[in-house]
């Protein structure tokens, strides 16, 4: 028999793939606690990502779901995209044309901004800014349908959660964010091209001749690839917090900023492992 407490305040609802990280909370106790709690849930994210990864390859295929989340954060995010990679084009260019033009030089600036942009720049921005607003938004619409007990109700149903609603969102993550790295390649070169020629007379022909005679498609194809590590990096923390998520609607907003710190964090992180990967490519 249920006690009149247990009736006023009934358990709360967690799905079966969150795992029980959240039985010890990581904010307070000892510090051996805090450090088992992390560890939990560092655990329950890579079985998730595990069981994500062998549900996006295995039938049947929601080929309209995916298309939909690619829509919903990727094209949306155009307009944030646009605008990083256009000043970062303008600001590196203007930056780099400055100090070489001291040692009078200024005419390999084409060379230093695209493989700067190709290499390091397009993703990373990219990243941290398109990849918080993504991840932000996956982590409170999961979250919300958690704390709502939608995701129970689908599973009631008989249907998976992982993979009717983290699945697509992941695999979106993995198209849009290379996408958008290219794009943001394309349009900080064709920025930096404008400003040099404005501000030091560099020709668009002497800009992009420069590039070509020194970039090559490693250069290009390591920015991609970051690109598509941090667009998975995105996409599943941003579903496992949403999925975690405890304490109402004031845990929705946790989840989220959350989220943000996460992903920033690890996206620096792998930046650096995959730099020192691909640096002779």
């Amino acid at each position: 028999m249920r006690t009149g407490a247990e009736l006023h305040h009934p358990p709360h609802h967690r799905p079966v793939e969150a795992s029980s990280a959240g039985a010890i909370n990581p904010e307070g106790g000892s510090f051996r606690h805090r450090l088992e709690a992390r560890l939990e849930r560092l655990g329950a994210l890579m079985v998730m990502t595990g069981k994500v990864f062998t549900r996006a390859f295995s039938p049947p295929f929601s080929f309209s779901a995916l298309v939909y989340q690619v829509e919903a954060l990727g094209v949306r995010s155009l307009p944030i995209a646009l605008l990083t990679s256009t000043f970062a084009g303008l600001v590196i260019a203007l930056q780099f044309g400055f100090f070489l033009a001291r040692f009078g030089v200024q005419y390999t600036v084409g060379r230093v901004v695209v493989l700067t942009l190709f290499r390091e720049l397009s993703p990373v921005l990219i990243a941290l800014t398109v990849g918080a607003r993504v991840g932000s938004g996956i982590a409170a619409e999961l979250g919300s349908m958690t704390v709502t007990e939608q995701v129970d109700a689908i599973r009631a149903l008989g249907a998976d959660p992982l993979r009717k609603l983290v699945v697509p969102r992941v695999l979106a993550c993995f198209i849009l964010m290379p996408a958008l790295t290219v794009l943001a390649d394309v349009i900080g070169m064709v920025a930096g091209a404008l400003v040099v020629n404005a501000q030091y007379d560099i020709s668009f022909h002497l800009f992009f001749q420069g590039a070509l005679e020194v970039v090559l498609m490693g250069d290009f194809l390591s920015g991609v690839f970051k690109g598509f590590v941090f667009g998975g990096i995105v996409g599943v923390v941003g579903c496992f917090k949403g999925l975690t998520v405890e304490g109402g609607t004031e845990g929705v907003g946790r989840a989220t900023t959350q989220t943000v710190a996460i992903t920033s964090v690890s996206v620096c992180l792998a930046d650096f492992f995959i730099t020192k990967l691909t640096l002779y490519l």
